[in-house]
């Protein structure tokens, strides 16, 4: 080897060892195919033999041997002896009943795999300013779910956040005042089941895309909640039902860029008409978690992360008021605004029976 591929060589190895964290696809990926094959939940605690494991995933021995003794060696999983892995302390996160859901939000097969897949196409986004997933997968991001029921149930399950969380929206919030609260783009009903259970007095609607909303209808059932509610089959870009005191955008203005974001929050303010009340709810995360949500929405659908102030800014600009604005303990923002004689008002489509 002479001097200059010496020098080279050397060159490249430095470089390697500054930008390896931020440039490895190999490992995420093996972490990601270890999640959707259970492999952690198929130890269960025991050594196991790779042919074994790999019986009982499905897969084949010597693939799963190599993709192990890769995660072995960045700590993830441990070779006890050659050819048997056992579960560590890291790979303990990826079983399905550790409280994090690590593993559903990696599987490959579900939503949240699915989310980081469409990051193939980020090329495509940044050339463009486009959203990647229809070149990944074929159809625009909401089409796609809604052509695929498994994948849109997965992505409710992804959208439905933990119990602390869903406590804090629903004390962040002032419901003495509110008889019928509007569930805008509301999932599967989780929130406004908690909005309705810690207030008896309260009656709501439940607005989502027609296959998501009878998920919502089961949900809410289940509890014995489907009496005090409605459901309203449709998309949030149409007439919303009217006569709610107060209408609930929960992290939805996020999913879209500016012009569609406007026409959503219009659209509350229209059925909310005067003395209504429209609340957005949204995370105003730290400077690093922002930037990578931002470009997350638009590599998915186009949509946009916004600091509180952005987001009181396109509230005011789609004709609300901005009557308040609030921070909970675990950093969501919410904003309330009214109506006024600001918003012209249009006719609504009442819910259905």
């Amino acid at each position: 080897m002479t001097h200059e591929e010496q020098s080279r060589a050397s060159a490249w190895v430095k470089a390697w060892k500054v930008l390896e964290p931020v440039t490895d696809l190999v490992t995420p990926m093996a972490v990601r195919v270890a999640a959707t094959l259970r492999l952690t939940d198929l130890m269960a605690g025991d050594v196991v033999a790779v042919e074994e494991l790999a019986r009982r995933a499905g897969a084949d021995a010597d693939a799963l041997g190599r993709l192990l003794r890769l995660l072995a060696c960045r700590g993830v999983y441990v070779e006890e002896e050659p050819g048997r892995f056992a579960v560590n302390e890291p790979a303990a996160l990826l079983a399905s009943d550790h409280p994090s859901q690590m593993r559903r939000r990696l599987d490959l097969d579900g939503f949240g795999g699915q989310m980081d897949l469409a990051f193939t196409g980020l090329l495509h986004t940044v050339r463009t300013g486009e959203p990647a997933w229809e070149t990944v997968f074929g159809a625009p991001y909401w089409d796609h779910l809604a052509a695929n029921p498994a994948l849109s149930a997965s992505f409710d399950e992804m959208m439905a956040t933990g119990a602390d969380y869903v406590a804090d929206l629903v004390e962040g919030y002032d419901w003495s005042r509110v008889r019928h609260v509007v569930d805008v783009g509301g999932g599967s009903g989780v929130f406004v089941a908690e909005v309705l259970r810690a207030h008896p007095e309260v009656r709501a609607t439940l607005v989502e895309l027609p296959g998501t909303v009878e998920r919502g209808r089961r949900y809410l059932a289940g509890l014995g909640l489907e009496g005090r509610c409605a459901f309203a089959g449709q998309s949030f870009f149409e007439p919303l039902p009217a006569g709610g005191d107060v209408y609930v955008l929960k992290r939805v203005v996020h999913d879209w860029g500016d012009e569609e974001a406007l026409k959503i929050l219009r659209r509350c303010g229209e059925a909310a008409g005067p003395g209504g009340r429209v609340v957005v709810i949204e995370t105003d995360d730290d400077p690093a978690m922002l930037a990578e949500m931002s470009l997350r929405m638009l590599v998915l659908s186009g949509g946009r992360e916004r600091s509180a102030a952005g987001y009181r800014a396109l509230v005011e600009e789609a004709g609300l008021e901005v009557v308040g604005v609030r921070r909970t303990p675990l950093g969501h923002v919410i904003i309330e605004a009214g109506a006024g004689s600001a918003t012209a008002r249009t006719p609504a489509a009442a819910p259905p029976p």
